[in-house]
């Protein structure tokens, strides 16, 4: 979070959080004044930083011996702060910052870095999957149709976000574009990259009590190209505030059978499935043994993945994808 300061002000003291841009401003005259957006306008955001019958917000106040100005409710705006001393503002900056970054721990994730699995090649081989496991494992405790992922959604997450406004969207835009630019071209050489999909795994500790089997994605040529890009994408987003870090590694993975969409099958995204945590609060695990020994090498196909894209939570495009925010190229 950058400060500018005037020529009086440059002596070398550094500002709070010098990694997060969130087009701030400070300047010393009379008094002090800092500005932030109000990420989601002046709604629900806005209310977490109020508190309880304004409690929130006189305590920081009063604590700072500042003066936070919040939008009302509907409008878009800034959190402005002024106060007769820069020390008081930068406090009440800082304990902001920390309250909106706990608000956004608490919400569920509105996008993610995706990138998509879903040609017709692919979709076929899936959907073959899908019959000879109906076929053969059906018996199988736990194991039904509704389990299996969309075809039309097969896809690598990469990581999630919460954005929480249109500024914060744009931003995300704005940082694929930059990391295209900076080291993605580099990496994939400008051409696409050529993965093989193949095999499946389990994301929990016992295979007889599953809830989320994922095909393997690797590349064909042996490098390990997608895996530092998706890693490099990953620690850009982390730095830049939008996303939370939550492996050191991104796990390469599509998702082909959860048990989250056995309740709601429009729920593509609504589990986390690195934990196999859900919004649900009981879930029917499956018996995925059988499975993972008969399909334990099943080829699903070779693609040429070209983009990564900023996927949309709950949405659908006219391919039946998700609705896409944003997207880079190789």
């Amino acid at each position: 979070m950058p400060f500018y300061l005037n020529e009086e002000e440059q002596d070398g003291r550094s500002a709070a959080h010098p990694d997060k841009d969130w087009g701030a401003s400070i300047q010393e005259e009379s008094h002090s004044r800092a500005g932030l957006p109000a990420r989601g306008g002046g709604g629900f955001l806005c209310r977490y930083i109020i508190g309880k019958k304004g409690e929130t917000k006189k305590r920081l106040e009063t604590e700072t011996r500042t003066s936070i100005s919040i939008p009302k409710p509907g409008v878009e705006g800034e959190i402005v702060i002024t106060g007769q001393h820069r020390s008081g503002v930068i406090s009440a900056r800082t304990r902001i910052d920390v309250l909106l970054d706990s608000f956004r721990k608490k919400q569920p994730f509105t996008h993610f870095l995706s990138i998509a699995l879903n040609q017709p090649a692919i979709q076929e081989k899936f959907l073959q999957f899908k019959e000879e496991v109906l076929e053969k494992c059906s018996k199988d405790h736990g194991v039904s149709s509704s389990l299996f992922q969309n075809p039309a959604k097969l896809h690598l997450t990469l990581g999630t976000l919460v954005l929480l406004n249109e500024q914060e969207i744009q931003k995300a835009c704005d940082l694929l574009q930059r990391c295209k630019e900076d080291f993605v071209d580099q990496i994939a050489g400008g051409k696409p990259l050529t993965v093989e999909v193949s095999g499946v795994e389990y994301m929990n500790d016992d295979p007889a009590v599953t809830d989320v089997l994922y095909a393997k994605v690797h590349m064909k040529d042996g490098s390990d190209r997608l895996q530092v890009i998706a890693d490099q994408l990953v620690e850009r987003f982390v730095a830049s505030g939008l996303m939370l870090k939550e492996w050191d590694r991104v796990k390469l993975h599509a998702t082909v059978m959860n048990t989250v969409f056995r309740k709601d099958p429009s729920a593509e995204e609504r589990n986390n499935t690195m934990t196999g945590k859900s919004s649900f609060k009981e879930r029917e695990s499956f018996n995925g043994r059988n499975i993972l020994k008969l399909f334990e090498n099943f080829y699903f196909g070779e693609v040429q993945l070209d983009s990564v894209r900023l996927s949309q939570r709950f949405s659908s495009d006219a391919s039946g994808y998700y609705a896409t925010s944003g997207q880079l190229t190789f």
